[in-house]
């Protein structure tokens, strides 16, 4: 008989699973180490014109890497199998980090964000109540004991979390800078780094469904 391990892949699936989340992790990992590790150095000089709102940035940021970090752990089979109490365990932590980082980026959207442009902030706040929503069904799902329905909503999750990278990510891109001011493209570039993402994800969880 073969053993079961946590890092068994007996099928080429597994293969692209495992492709898929190394891509992620390492994609996540550039971002945590190159644009949100600097800012817990509490340098005036780096914060910008975020320095009147630290707090609130820092609260922000340590929601997003903690959910960041999380999430892989969260849809590992083998490990969730296997250590069921800690998977649990990091699900809560998930939850609480959102929940720190949405009550941040809220305060965030209507104070510094606000100063920028109101498209801004409303940009931020879409992305916070998406953010919030999205975990608390996964949450609520689970409690009612909806197992595959949490499961669909932690994707859902965890595709609204990545939102931060896809963000950084598509403001670097040349041809999006060439769109015009930050307030020009920026509240747009937000909306789209989770809006089509959680789309396709819909097309993903319902392809199959009877």
């Amino acid at each position: 008989m073969k053993q079961s391990t946590i890092f068994s892949i007996s099928k080429p699936k597994g293969y692209l699973t495992l492709i898929f989340w190394i891509f992620i992790i390492v994609f996540g990992g550039s971002f945590i180490l190159k644009d949100a590790l600097p800012y817990f150095g509490f340098n005036e000089d780096i914060l910008g014109r975020w320095w009147e709102y630290k707090w609130s940035l820092i609260g922000h940021i340590s929601g997003g890497l903690l959910a960041i970090s999380i999430g892989p752990f969260q849809f590992w089979k083998g490990f969730r199998n296997k250590y069921l109490k800690t998977h649990r365990w990091l699900g809560r932590i998930y939850l609480i980090a959102i929940l720190i980082g949405t009550i941040s980026a809220t305060h965030l959207a209507w104070t510094s964000a606000l100063k920028i442009h109101w498209t801004w902030a409303f940009a931020l706040q879409g992305l916070a109540i998406a953010w919030i929503i999205t975990a608390t069904m996964a949450y609520v799902s689970v409690m009612r004991k909806r197992i595959q329905q949490h499961k669909d909503w932690m994707i859902r999750s965890y595709v609204v979390t990545f939102a931060f990278v896809t963000f950084r990510w598509l403001t670097e891109l040349p041809m999006v800078q060439e769109l015009g001011s930050f307030v020009e493209r920026g509240p747009t570039t937000i909306w789209v780094s989770w809006a089509i993402p959680l789309l396709i994800t819909e097309v993903f969880i319902n392809w199959n469904k009877k």
